[in-house]
């Protein structure tokens, strides 16, 4: 279970509507939305977590960012500004993925193995983030959407965990197979989008075809229907962004109920 932890103004579908320097001077809704998931995790036999979390939002909430790490689930990043690979200089993503790991293990004393790209950036053309990755002594990441999509997706990479040429482990955000096609199904808009029997079993089927765990992952915006409307982005990111987020909760209140979770880094080939 993964929660990619960024604010709804962060988003890339909104990244031409709220620049970088603007976001200080908006309404964080993030404090409240993370405090949420941490409480539904601890109704649940105080189910563990992995945290991908923005340095933006660290810098800003660090006790938010202890509470999370007491509470016993793991701190991961998700780089600092959530800006997408594609957009960044190799420099500039070196100096991301240093810096926001430096600062998540001042805040909480506990080394930080594992990175997510913003979006699922990580492409084809950007393959050469993985060495600044294994620079900057992260033992994993999960960055790799192995399906077609318009915005991210490497459909020709596997579904199970790889590594990479230089070492750095990969694991891949769960797909289902069916018909020789891959299928999204480990959460983000998808989970929001499928009827939750259906999410159900095909997450089950996934965890049978892998023969191993599944990777599903969520944002805390996406437990907010309450969060402020943008009404000048296009149809389309509005209408993924806003898509039945009413039903998010009592959806992830089932899951937790349905399936055993716990944190990436229990996964023993991350600290082989």
């Amino acid at each position: 279970m993964s929660f990619d932890v960024e604010d709804y103004f962060q988003v890339s579908a909104f990244e031409q509507q709220f620049r970088t320097d603007d976001w200080g001077q908006l309404e964080c809704r993030v404090e409240a939305n993370v405090h949420n998931i941490l409480q539904l995790l601890a109704d649940q036999n105080h189910t563990r977590s992995t945290f991908f979390i923005l340095g933006w939002i660290a810098e800003r909430f660090p006790a938010l960012i202890k509470e999370i790490a007491d509470s016993g689930h793991e701190i991961a990043s998700h780089g600092y500004n959530h800006q997408r690979l594609i957009n960044m200089t190799r420099e500039e993503f070196r100096l991301d993925v240093s810096d926001s790991k430096s600062l998540l293990e001042e805040l909480t004393g506990k080394q930080v193995l594992g990175y997510r790209a913003p979006s699922f950036s990580l492409s084809p053309q950007t393959l050469w983030a993985t060495d600044a990755l294994k620079e900057a002594g992260y033992h994993y990441s999960s960055s790799v959407n192995p399906v077609p999509h318009d915005l991210y997706g490497m459909p020709d990479a596997p579904r199970i965990p790889f590594r990479w040429d230089n070492g750095l482990l990969e694991l891949p955000v769960t797909t289902v197979e069916l018909f020789n096609r891959r299928f999204p199904c480990a959460g983000g808009g998808f989970f929001r989008l499928y009827p939750y029997c259906l999410s159900h079993w095909a997450l089950k089927k996934a965890n049978k075809q892998l023969d191993g765990p599944v990777i599903f992952y969520l944002h805390p915006w996406e437990l907010d229907p309450a969060q402020p409307r943008v009404k000048d982005a296009p149809l389309k990111s509005r209408f993924r962004h806003y898509l039945n987020l009413k039903h998010t909760k009592p959806r992830l209140e089932q899951l937790l109920k349905d399936f055993n979770w716990g944190t990436i880094a229990e996964l023993e080939a991350v600290t082989a």
